[in-house]
């Protein structure tokens, strides 16, 4: 990777302006939400500060391919490690994407905000959220197909039902004006995703919301809208920008609950669960690094101390014992 300063008008000298301006509007839309999002939370931790890295992507002939920029908060009051991180990169389609991604074009063109934030205080939950956007082309730079995906997931470590209740009801709210059959549906794919399936079925959390290849036009088994493309945009903002009225309250009610050294113990047994789903399981992070993306900013969601205990159990009917329940039986929270 070059170190250099990342814009989206760098990525469009590189790759030409787009026919209809999306792929940048899309761009330019994510970089505002980023700085809304780390200007959100640093103000609610009210000591550390997100750094600000941006770095430039090269493909494997030494070609510019796009950029992103990493901002990581770390030793905060609150969050003890978190990364919002926005790229916009692009490459030629290559046989390991065909063969192991099902992607088929000659070239392609991605864009997206991810963000992983963990908090220091076991009572309040980990969260996750990611918006993205996806062009594929012909030889000749015409699109022929492109797609949004998303969602936004709870991760707590210790189970209140308002809690639950209030962050799927965000985001039922937001989905409901798009169809009412979007968030049962989204809400599903997010309990069988967010899935450490080696565990038989066990969770990392208590769910939320997630969907992937929204393509314009098109219905599906897990797609039960047809967007425009339009309608599909603003689709997308309208969740993106329920994340911080989902989180932020959970947060500021729990960030100053009294916690033992057996409840960071047992956040740290969850916190393994959710190293284990990122590294086996996730698409976005084997994305990423298939095409040759920045490992650094992909391994940012990996929390900073974790516990692998052999079969650790938690005691019968201990709070423990009822988050893991949770976790194991999806429930309809919204």
């Amino acid at each position: 990777m070059e170190t250099q300063t990342f814009s989206i008008a760098g990525v469009t000298g590189q790759m030409g302006p787009s026919i209809d301006g999306f792929r940048e509007r899309w761009a330019g839309y994510i970089l505002t939400l980023q700085n809304t999002i780390c200007d959100t939370l640093q103000s609610t931790d009210g000591k550390a500060h997100f750094t600000d890295e941006q770095w430039a992507r090269t493909g494997p002939d030494g070609k510019a391919e796009g950029g992103g920029r990493t901002r990581i908060i770390v030793g905060g009051n609150v969050f003890e490690k978190g990364g919002v991180n926005t790229s916009v990169v692009h490459g030629q389609v290559t046989e390991p994407m065909r063969r192991q991604l099902g992607i088929n074009g000659d070239r392609w063109f991605a864009a997206g905000i991810s963000l992983v934030i963990h908090p220091g205080n076991p009572f309040v939950p980990t969260t996750h959220a990611n918006w993205r956007y996806f062009e594929l082309y012909d030889p000749s730079g015409t699109v022929i197909r492109r797609w949004f995906g998303g969602g936004a997931d709870l991760t707590p470590y210790y189970l209140f039902e308002e809690d639950a209740r209030h962050f799927h009801g965000c985001f039922k709210s937001a989905m409901d004006p798009y169809g009412k059959e979007l968030y049962p549906a989204y809400k599903n794919w997010c309990d069988q995703y967010f899935n450490n399936a080696h565990r038989g079925f066990e969770m990392r959390g208590i769910g939320g919301v997630f969907y992937d290849h929204v393509v314009p036009g098109e219905t599906g088994e897990q797609h039960p809208v047809a967007f425009t493309l339009e309608e599909a945009f603003a689709f997308q903002q309208a969740v993106a920008e329920q994340f911080i009225p989902a989180y932020l309250p959970i947060v500021e009610k729990r960030a100053g609950q009294a916690y033992t050294a057996q409840n960071t113990y047992w956040q740290q047994i969850r916190r393994g669960r959710y190293v284990e789903f990122n590294l086996i399981h996730d698409r976005g992070t084997l994305f990423g690094l298939k095409t040759n993306g920045r490992t650094e900013s992909i391994l940012m969601s990996l929390p900073p101390q974790v516990r692998f205990d052999y079969n650790y159990q938690p005691e019968k009917n201990s709070p423990e014992a009822a988050l893991l329940d949770a976790c194991r039986h999806p429930r309809d929270w919204a």
